[in-house]
């Protein structure tokens, strides 16, 4: 995501999964590929979730490229990469270049015959640009093919509402209340004690969805081990993250919303909810929902120490006619500079280490965030969290156990009765 989009688990997952609205695009259906005649008028499609803050660059990279048009298309984030999946596999409709977000991204990369491979278009001297895990996100398992380059990722934080927190006697400044969790059993004691004085409609949290994937994400090993075999059932933290996001639930921090969908935007808007994750493309979004909101919202640091939710890579459909033209429009797209100004305009942060360290990164503050080191505060996160293995179907199993968490929520069943059901189901996943 990075952008007001993002992520993974159906109100869970859905939370995270439904982030704003993606693509399927139609670019082309030829199989030919080859560059446009010099000249030539052209239309590039780009097939997004949500915005990544590429309006301005289109018409940057226009100026040098003056015979290309260029569409772009959106679409709700499920539905991108379902839809694309479906283009893939009958070979038309793709968009030329297609974003594919970090949950995902596993399963397209085990699909080298359908991308162009874009280190036969000078991508491979990008490789040292790259944070390390995640410039190997977008290569095929045979490690000479680049599926993708990397727009952002997702270093996570916690934002949160000081007005709701003084008027529930809890401090306020982003340094004290990041002292107030270190770890998440302490953040739902914190959820107690606010729940205790807080303001009428105002819970802890938005939902369950989000703030299972970061524990998930700040976990060694997640949903997946590096064999690519489904550890749900085996692997402890998982069945941590699930009992401890249950015991939010039964404490009632829990304002039942799930993330990118109507009443969420709502809740925004009217303070339903104190705290949020927030990777760093979560500062736009909230931006854009709680327009009134300027200065009640700000940044602490993430319980349970540094992980990661969402980021994206572009890549190019094979499909596409014109390969040339759609890998120069992603090279341009990814570049160093382009990254920091769409972190600058929207929030998405760079994937770019040696950006991390220039003053106009390190130093930038968002006024709506109280005046936060949005800068600082990234920068930190992306260099300190520990990168996890992402298995081909990582978003459909995190949609499994983020639709039992929402039953649990919603009475449906019980914890055991969900957590046994999402076993079932994870095992059907192939």
């Amino acid at each position: 995501m990075g952008r007001s989009r993002s992520r993974l688990l159906v109100p869970l997952v859905s939370a995270a999964m439904l982030m704003v609205a993606a693509c399927g695009g139609g670019g082309g259906s030829g199989s030919g590929g080859q560059g446009a005649a010099s000249g030539e008028k052209i239309k590039l499609t780009v097939g997004l979730f949500g915005d990544f803050g590429f309006g301005p660059l289109y018409e940057e990279f226009k100026k040098t490229h003056p015979n290309i048009e260029i569409e772009e298309r959106q679409a709700a984030f499920a539905d991108h990469h379902t839809n694309l999946a479906a283009r893939l596999a009958t070979g038309a409709g793709a968009a030329d270049v297609e974003a594919i977000e970090v949950g995902y991204i596993s399963s397209f990369t085990a699909q080298p015959d359908k991308f162009v491979n874009l280190r036969d278009y000078g991508a491979g001297e990008r490789e040292k640009d790259y944070l390390d895990w995640k410039w190997k996100q977008g290569l095929a398992k045979d490690g000479s093919t680049i599926v993708g380059l990397g727009t952002d990722v997702g270093g996570l934080a916690m934002c949160y509402r000081r007005d709701l927190f003084e008027k529930a006697g809890l401090p306020s400044d982003r340094d004290e209340v990041s002292q107030l969790w270190p770890t998440w059993e302490k953040y739902i004691e914190v959820g107690k004690k606010f729940t205790e004085k807080a303001p009428e409609g105002a819970k802890f949290f938005d939902g369950p969805g989000e703030i299972f994937r970061a524990m998930i994400g700040q976990a060694p090993v997640g949903v997946y081990d590096e064999n690519d075999n489904i550890v749900v059932a085996t692997n402890p933290h998982v069945k941590q993250a699930w009992d401890l996001s249950v015991q939010m639930i039964q404490a009632g921090l829990s304002a039942k919303i799930g993330a990118f969908t109507p009443e969420w935007n709502t809740g925004f808007a009217k303070g339903s909810f104190a705290t949020v994750v927030c990777p760093a493309w979560m500062t736009a979004y909230i931006q854009d929902q709680a327009k009134n909101a300027a200065g009640k919202w700000d940044i602490a640091a993430i319980p349970g120490g540094a992980g990661n939710s969402g980021g994206s890579h572009l890549t190019v459909p094979k499909q596409g006619k014109h390969h040339k033209e759609a890998a120069e429009l992603v090279m341009f797209l990814t570049s160093p500079e382009n990254q920091a100004k769409v972190f600058k305009s929207t929030g998405n942060f760079p994937s770019i280490p040696a950006l991390y360290d220039q003053p106009d990164i390190q130093d930038f503050k968002k006024e709506f965030f109280n005046n936060a080191p949005v800068g600082k505060i990234f920068s930190d996160a992306a260099r300190n969290l520990k990168p996890q293995h992402l298995g081909p179907k990582e978003g459909d199993v995190r949609t499994a156990i983020g639709n039992g968490l929402t039953r649990v929520e919603q009475g449906k069943q019980s914890p055991d009765e969900a957590w046994q059901q999402v076993l079932k189901d994870v095992e059907k996943i192939r």
